[in-house]
């Protein structure tokens, strides 16, 4: 399973950012899909993840600010961040986790990172 994220660039405190993420391959089920973000320096961390169903969870620093969606027609999942703080500054990662065909082994794959940066 391929994860291809984009949507990532360069914009100004309080500006707005759509991040997208498709995954494609062997694919019969996605469960849920994530982004997490890896500032320099730091630990790689969650930011949102929304199961297939639509429940959504979000990190408190994110909260009120983004909003992830998913489309599962598409296997691609979005991240709308507003109000974007130099904080947001970091590579953002999308993955997803769900069953594969033919086989129904489980997986779970990254995307290869897409980059946010926020300038002041």
């Amino acid at each position: 399973v391929q994860l291809q994220a984009s949507g990532g660039g360069l914009v100004q405190a309080g500006g707005s950012l759509r991040l997208s993420c498709a995954a494609s391959g062997r694919i019969s089920r996605i469960n849920a899909m994530s982004w997490y973000r890896q500032a320099p320096g730091k630990q790689r961390e969650l930011v949102a993840d929304i199961a297939r169903g639509g429940s959504t969870n979000y990190a408190d620093s994110v909260q009120g600010r983004f909003a992830i969606s998913m489309v599962n027609a598409e296997n691609t999942v979005y991240l709308q961040m507003s109000s974007l703080r130099p904080e947001d500054t970091a590579v953002y990662y999308c993955s997803a986790n769900g069953v594969l065909t033919t086989t129904f082994n489980t997986f779970v794959s990254w995307g290869q990172g897409t980059q946010v940066t926020v300038s002041s």
